[in-house]
């Protein structure tokens, strides 16, 4: 099963999901398509066990990172490895917690996420939140800023910096009157660093966590 998953993990990397079928993994293994049926039943259950392979891998750098006095930055940490490890992987955040039955790694991962909030005061349902708002935005985020660049970008005939100042210049042209907002924030957009703005993203939550921890009797 290892050099199963560890070989449906690689092509999952070298061409994404749509690679990934029984055919061109027996081929990589060197046997039939029925032997692949030995270990998995179908398409969606080698994809869920792909996903929890890899993630074994991050699951195992949080595990091994040691808890600080504060359980935001804990949080804050433990997002940061997911959210990398999912910029190098996009196809992960497609699949992640898919199916715990047998994603037992990402269940673990969940619960390790969950643990820095157990020494907040907080009730069961704001614990609850507080780990799927975080996950939201980091598997979200991650999943975003991993798609693959457009056409014109990939051929090199326009750099990435300049796709993004094309949308900005056209901003700039819209009636500021209708779009008051995009005016005022169109200058930080043009040649904004997409990571920083996920880290913005994750600690706005992170602090907005951190107050609803602070309010103690006056809970929602």
């Amino acid at each position: 099963m290892e050099s199963v998953l560890t070989e449906a993990v690689a092509l999952l990397d070298e061409a994404g999901p749509s690679a990934l079928t029984f055919r061109a993994l027996a081929q990589r293994l060197g046997g039939g398509v029925a032997s692949i049926y030995w270990y998995v039943a179908s398409k969606d259950e080698l994809l869920d066990r792909a996903t929890d392979h890899a993630i074994g891998g991050v699951l195992a750098d949080i595990e091994a990172r040691p808890a600080s006095e504060d359980p935001i930055e804990d949080l804050r940490a433990m997002g940061l490895m997911l959210f990398d490890a999912i910029v190098r992987r996009p196809w992960l955040g497609n699949y992640f917690m898919r199916n715990t039955d047998v994603q037992g790694n990402a269940l673990r991962l969940y619960e390790a996420l969950g643990r820095p909030t157990l020494r907040l005061d907080l009730t069961a349902l704001q614990r609850f939140h507080a780990v799927s708002a975080i996950t939201g935005v980091v598997v979200g985020s991650a999943v975003d800023l991993g798609q693959e660049p457009p056409q014109e970008v990939l051929d090199g005939a326009v750099t990435p910096e300049a796709f993004l100042s094309r949308f900005a210049a056209s901003w700039r042209e819209l009636d500021p009157e209708a779009f008051p907002f995009v005016h005022e924030i169109v200058d930080e957009f043009d040649g904004h660093d997409d990571a920083a703005q996920f880290r913005a993203a994750l600690d706005l939550t992170l602090a907005g966590l951190r107050l609803q921890a602070g309010a103690g009797s006056e809970r929602l």
